[in-house]
């Protein structure tokens, strides 16, 4: 399916991501900070919370440091206030790219993201010019191992989920956005804990990118995502497994 292409390319730039582990941190102690600030700081009654420490915890964040950044999130210790910023634009070969930020500074944010776009041929937009190709959903996740195919869909359905998606990277459960606190607790009483469960746009469809079209794209993804003050990267695009493997993804 089209859309599960998409999050199987995400994947790469996740294990990119993952040599860059400070850079890491930094972003998952913001989040971590503001979803606190933005509810109580308790992650069984604040479900961003929830989400942010089941992030942190995938990327072997240290226990105190997540609860030094809830702390500093609920008062304990003074510190800036993010603000939540989304980005919406064209990438080159007219990719769709959903850019969300917590930033200190919206003209800094702004300036950055901008000047991103523009050098790889791209263009920033107004707000929803592409929101539009996405559908903004609750995404949980669950490792290939935690159950197989039919029990894990028949299991979803039964909560209330809209679709799943199954591959080599695990299984991709998809639901209406305010049913994913229910759709999480039903799957994590059947199979335990899930990888991840939050919010993500899923586009509706992909644009597929070959040659200098496609190292364009990924060197803006790639500069996006090294933003301090970016949280997450979303693009509509697909890669054939010839292209990536040229690319070396």
């Amino acid at each position: 399916m089209a859309g599960h292409s998409q999050f199987k390319n995400i994947m790469y730039r996740k294990g990119a991501q993952d040599k860059k582990r400070a850079k890491i941190f930094t972003k998952l102690i913001r989040e971590l900070s503001t979803a606190a600030r933005s509810g109580v700081a308790d992650p069984a009654a604040n479900p961003r919370l929830r989400a942010a420490v089941l992030a942190a915890r995938a990327a072997n964040m240290p226990k105190d440091t997540v609860e030094r950044a809830i702390k500093r999130g609920a008062g304990g210790d003074g510190q800036e206030n993010y603000e939540e910023v989304r980005y919406e634009g064209y990438g080159p070969g007219g990719v769709a790219v959903i850019v969300e930020a917590l930033t200190d500074n919206r003209n800094r944010s702004a300036s950055e993201v901008r000047a991103a776009f523009t050098k790889s041929g791209g263009s920033l937009g107004e707000s929803n010019s592409v929101s539009f190709i996405f559908d903004h959903v609750g995404e949980i996740v669950y490792p290939a191992l935690a159950a197989t195919p039919e029990r894990m869909f028949e299991t979803a359905a039964d909560a209330g989920a809209e679709n799943v998606e199954n591959g080599a990277d695990g299984h991709h459960v998809f639901c209406a956005p305010d049913e994913l606190n229910t759709v999480r607790d039903a799957l994590e009483k059947a199979f335990g804990p899930a990888s991840s469960a939050r919010l993500v746009w899923k586009p509706k469809s992909v644009t597929a990118v070959e040659g200098e079209t496609a190292e364009s794209l990924l060197r803006l993804l790639e500069t996006l995502e090294d933003n301090d003050d970016v949280q997450n990267v979303y693009a509509n695009f697909d890669l054939s497994e010839e292209a990536m493997a040229r690319l070396n993804v």
